[in-house]
């Protein structure tokens, strides 16, 4: 777990903008095939307590897409731009886009999901990688 307190991030066109008051995952990238299709790539993303973030205005603009009943992507309504994902199986977190973070981040990469489902252009750096299927 990161040390990373007071972050904030935004989506492309700034409609969106939040803050996490709680620690941060340090990242983690998923392969699967409905994160590449949210983000256009895989996703990476880091996760902190539901209550530790905060969205200005999260009704105006932020949109819920919940493709399985489980799993949910959350994304701006003008801009388009992948901001979260919530999973039934870890309820009380909320993971966030590291690429939404305001830099400094702090964070760093541990591990990738879903290698089973690489775009085949895709190569990976040296990270510890799990067959999920």
């Amino acid at each position: 777990m990161s040390q990373v307190l007071g972050a904030h991030g935004r989506c492309l066109c700034g409609g969106i903008r939040y803050t996490v008051r709680d620690e941060l995952r340090e990242v983690v990238n998923c392969h699967c095939e409905r994160c590449k299709r949210f983000t256009g790539h895989h996703m990476a993303t880091t996760s902190a307590k539901l209550e530790g973030i905060s969205v200005e205005d999260e009704d105006a603009l932020l949109i819920w897409f919940f493709p399985v009943p489980e799993a949910g992507y959350g994304s701006c309504s003008r801009c388009g731009s992948s901001l979260f994902w919530l999973s039934s199986a870890a309820a009380a977190r909320r993971a966030v886009c590291a690429v939404t973070l305001d830099p400094p981040t702090g964070l760093r990469t541990v591990q990738a999901w879903w290698v089973s489902q690489p775009s085949d252009y895709h190569a990976r750096p040296d990270l510890p990688e799990l067959e999920t299927e």
